[in-house]
């Protein structure tokens, strides 16, 4: 159920698309537990100079390879978020070659009236899920 919304810069390779969104989704079924049926991912590519995204003063260097993930999901334990961070960036250095300066991600929560996957009904109200 949580929605993965990825903002990159152009210039990955279909390949390297799909191995970030399948990393990604295997560490949040992993520390979500949630099944590895729900996947619902999306990415928006950007062309240099339409995505600024700074260090915080935290002194990170961002590259072009930069990944903005934003999560839209349930709420999660603090636990199972700080698991997430740490499962994703390990996944991304291993299997992408992504430094760890390179990833910032923002969870945004909501509830289950919040979610329709279809046919105009709020499946986890009415029980469907």
């Amino acid at each position: 159920m949580p929605l993965l919304k990825f903002d990159l810069i152009q210039g990955r390779s279909d390949e390297e698309l799909r191995t970030l969104l399948d990393v990604a989704h295997h560490a949040m079924v992993q520390a979500f537990e949630v099944p590895s049926s729900d996947r619902y991912q999306c990415v928006t590519q950007h062309r240099p100079g339409e995505l600024v995204l700074e260090d915080t003063g935290l002194g990170y260097a961002r590259s072009a390879s930069v990944v903005l993930l934003t999560i839209i999901s349930r709420p999660r334990s603090q636990e199972q978020k700080t698991e997430f961070y740490r499962l994703l960036v390990d996944k991304l250095q291993t299997e992408c070659g992504l430094s760890a300066d390179d990833l910032i991600v923002s969870l945004v929560e909501n509830s289950d009236a919040d979610w329709s996957f279809g046919r105009g009904k709020a499946q986890f109200l009415t029980g469907e899920l």
